[in-house]
């Protein structure tokens, strides 16, 4: 009988671009992809390290794994496993921790399934990560994640991904193209770009520090491709993100208008202080650039809140400059202390004040994208449905990221319509009738 095998991810889109290309190994090499809450042979737990909670949601999963199957054999890859393997070895019930290039060859590892007493490291130093590996999602969701890039070469004070993922490095424009196509005719219909640092895509492409391509050729390129419905653009740094992109995102057949913009704060001081290769006034360009351009684009935007050395008036400063900015939501982080990294040796902002900040932006993020879902009503905007049935309602998004809700229709799944924006629910998304939804079908 086949083996069966299951994943659980934790983070970001990367991390779900690289499960899903290491679970189509897994099948490769004759194993049963099951569902995480299923009874599996092998759990396969992809790790993410960017915050406090997401280390402790590490254990809760193990314990999950091993409720369901107790002799299960239990894997543990990622970002977390690459910066803390003996700490992931140590977890009762794991038996397997790779690091950052060791999870590409993960079923090379496994020709024993029998328990062991104490997990078995198999972790490079970073320094060998310098090689790319390419991924895609296809099979989980609506949208596929494509991964275009790999690592960072920046220094961000407050960061570990460097230490987690290696060097920027990046995937040839050939193979990206190749994989947008493949993912194209297996019927999904978006594609979101993914990588640590999709702006900086051309470095490392042929195994060298020099840019052979540039991430608005890539964007260019990417928009010939036939088949492709929809393509998104996840989070890019502000200073990489060229007027010339923008402009051509206003433009285009396929890239969509929503930009994901990290800002971290809105106090030029502590922008120095995490070293962050921008200022407020380059961000503020670039949102006013968009707007410009492509009026009802939806733009988002990190902030970290508690950063060490925050005082009030930082904040306020923060607070400020987003509540004056035309942008549509916030994702909010707090603060949590990374090993090796140089905020970790700073002063520290009480826990207690960093909750209370999190607390007033996430009040501002609603705020927000109240205020930009009203700005869009009225509107006809496209509608990609997704297929999960929640209480009796299917979900989908805009072009430009509405949340929308039509009553469950499986015939609407992964299916395109055109959708006039009439009312916002009493849950912030914008609620439709199912009547509606074909009376100017796409």
């Amino acid at each position: 009988m086949k083996k069966k095998v299951a994943f659980y991810t934790l983070g970001c889109k990367l991390n779900f671009s690289e499960t899903s290309t290491i679970a189509r190994s897994f099948v490769d090499e004759g194993f049963n992809r099951i569902d995480f809450s299923e009874v599996a042979d092998i759990y396969v737990i992809n790790t993410c390290s960017v915050t406090e909670n997401a280390d402790k949601r590490f254990k809760t999963i193990v314990k999950q794994a091993q409720k369901i199957n107790p002799e299960a054999f239990v894997i543990a890859v990622g970002c977390y496993a690459q910066l803390k393997p003996e700490e992931l070895a140590d977890v009762n019930g794991v038996d397997l921790v790779l690091g950052a290039t060791e999870k590409f060859n993960i079923t090379s590892y496994i020709n024993d399934l029998t328990k062991n007493d104490f997990g078995e490291i198999h972790s490079c130093e970073i320094e060998e990560a310098n090689f790319y590996v390419g991924s895609y999602s296809i099979g989980d969701r609506t949208r596929a994640f494509l991964k275009v890039q790999d690592g960072c070469d920046y220094k961000c004070t407050f960061c570990t991904i460097p230490l987690a993922r290696g060097i920027s490095r990046s995937d040839t424009l050939e193979n990206v193209l190749q994989n947008a196509k493949e993912i194209s005719e297996k019927g999904i219909k978006e594609i979101v770009l993914t990588g640590v640092n999709i702006g900086d895509y051309g470095k490392g492409e042929f195994g060298n520090k020099k840019h052979k391509h540039t991430f608005f050729e890539l964007v260019q390129a990417l928009d010939k491709v036939e088949g492709i419905e929809r393509l998104r653009i996840s989070s890019i740094e502000p200073n990489l993100l060229t007027n010339e992109t923008i402009e051509f995102v206003a433009k285009s057949r396929t890239f969509v208008p929503h930009f994901h913009i990290p800002l971290q704060s809105g106090s030029n001081e502590l922008l120095k202080k995490m070293k962050r290769r921008y200022n407020k006034d380059l961000f503020a360009n670039r949102v006013s650039k968009i707007n410009k351009e492509i009026p009802h684009a939806c733009i988002g935007v990190d902030v970290i809140v508690g950063f060490p050395g925050e005082t009030e008036a930082h904040f306020l400063e923060t607070y400020n400059f987003l509540n004056g900015l035309d942008i549509s939501y916030l994702h909010v982080f707090t603060y949590s202390e990374r090993d090796n990294t140089l905020a970790a040796e700073m002063e520290q902002v009480p826990k207690n004040i960093r909750l209370k900040r999190s607390k007033m932006l996430r009040g501002l993020s609603v705020k927000k994208r109240r205020a930009f879902y009203e700005s869009q009503l009225g509107t006809t905007r496209t509608v990609l449905f997704e297929s999960e049935n929640k209480e009796g309602y299917i979900h989908g998004f805009t072009e430009n990221y509405i949340k929308v809700k039509a009553p469950w229709n499986p015939e609407l799944v992964n299916t395109l319509h055109q959708i006039e924006l009439t009312k916002i629910d009493e849950d912030g998304v914008v609620r439709i009738q199912f009547a509606e939804v074909f009376s100017i079908n796409k």
